[in-house]
């Protein structure tokens, strides 16, 4: 009598890996367009309230389309609505780079907020649907990684394509997404080409809101999106420069770091949010996160600044990955609409954020700021101690499919 082989140890899918070569692809362009984009609207003689409101459009117009989402993947499927809304920024952003006004120029960015809505809701209960609940946290780590080394890369190729004309990065943009796209829709499996995870039905939409591991990814992502566009990404480039009195050009270095901390990071995390569970990954890393945020404004020296920007990088590899697959375990898979939602709160953080982050500067003082957004970082933290351990949200997952 032989010995039972030993079960294969499940693995990450095919899908799993395109995706996160998509996703590089996407913010390579985007990170490209990024440092330009200022600039170029500024080139219309236009004001600093007509930049931000470029910038705004975009993801008012992402806010915006998310709820349809969900209704177009359950009808078209999540590989054809992912191709057409890499499609829409992509031809949006050939557009921009042909406008001839500003009116032109913000018409179209808000038309490629919808595509990018498109995208990320469908890639994301992609990801989630072909991705056992035992990968979940390293299929999303993956995925995170593809966007953190697009976007490492791109600005600096954005430089020297802006050296070339102001329009170029926008064609290059165009480029990258239109390779994206392709690589989306010829190598992604079909929606009925499933894995064993996405044979777990879709819970009703009601129950899935009613559950507190939803409710918890739900208020960690409007947390992560306040602070890391509200204060992080908004003030940090304005304490380096006008509080610590150093050269723009360490803001690049000082993110360029913390990058690269968050992309070595996103494996160990993955690994830690799919054995030891997404309840102490939130706990632990919202915490942590605050503490970051908290100590910043204190700060007299930039290595320090840099050494607390790491501490939130690694912070921000579990922000990233433990809350989005809370939400597969909540939802089942292929359910567009709860991944919709969660989007829809990293959303309305990034764009609320920045402009009461602003407002506390202008009116009290960076410390105000930043301690407003740890605030809002530790109640997910807090939050997050209501949802069940790694056993119980297990059997929560058997129960629902």
């Amino acid at each position: 009598m032989t010995d039972p082989q030993p079960a294969p140890k499940p693995r990450l899918g095919r899908d799993v890996y395109v995706l996160g070569v998509v996703a590089f692809f996407v913010m390579l362009g985007f990170g490209v367009v990024v440092p330009v984009l200022p600039v170029f609207v500024r080139s219309f003689d236009v004001g600093y309230l007509e930049i931000g409101a470029v910038v705004s459009a975009f993801a008012l117009m992402r806010l915006a389309a998310s709820p349809f989402c969900g209704w177009l993947i359950r009808r078209g499927g999540e590989r054809t609505i992912l191709a057409i809304g890499i499609g829409i920024v992509a031809v949006s952003s050939a557009l921009v780079g042909l406008a001839q006004s500003y009116v032109e120029v913000l018409v179209l960015r808000g038309a490629g907020g919808i595509g990018s809505a498109m995208f990320s809701v469908s890639a994301m209960t992609l990801l989630l649907g072909s991705t056992p609940l035992s990968l979940r946290g390293r299929a999303v780590g993956f995925y995170q990684g593809g966007f953190l080394i697009g976007g490492m890369a791109g600005p600096a190729l954005g430089g020297v394509l802006a050296l070339i004309s102001l329009r170029a990065p926008f064609f290059f943009y165009a480029g990258t997404l239109a390779v994206a796209g392709l690589i989306g829709l010829f190598l992604l499996h079909s929606t009925d080409a499933t894995t064993d995870a996405a044979a777990e039905p879709p819970r009703p939409f009601r129950a899935v809101v009613r559950d507190v591991r939803f409710q918890a990814a739900c208020l960690a992502n409007f947390a992560q999106g306040w602070a890391g566009l509200g204060v992080r990404s908004a003030l940090i480039p304005v304490l380096i420069v006008e509080v610590l009195h150093h050269d723009p050009a360490w803001t690049g270095v000082a993110f360029a770091v913390a990058a690269v901390v968050q992309t070595l990071m996103l494996g160990p995390a993955g690994t830690f949010v799919d054995k030891v569970g997404r309840r102490p990954a939130i706990i632990g890393a919202y915490a942590l996160g605050a503490a970051a945020l908290v100590a910043m404004p204190f700060v007299v020296e930039l290595w320090v600044l840099i050494v607390l920007l790491c501490v939130y990088g690694v912070a921000s590899a579990f922000t990233g990955t433990a809350p989005a697959a809370a939400v597969g375990d909540a939802a089942g898979a292929r359910s567009g609409t709860p991944v919709a939602v969660f989007s829809m709160f990293s959303d309305a953080g990034a764009i609320v954020g920045p402009l009461v982050a602003g407002a506390l500067v202008d009116a009290v003082s960076f410390k105000a700021a930043f301690a407003l957004a740890a605030v809002l970082l530790l109640a997910a933290s807090v939050y997050a101690f209501r949802m069940p351990g790694r056993e119980r949200s297990a059997a929560a997952g058997v129960a629902a499919g």
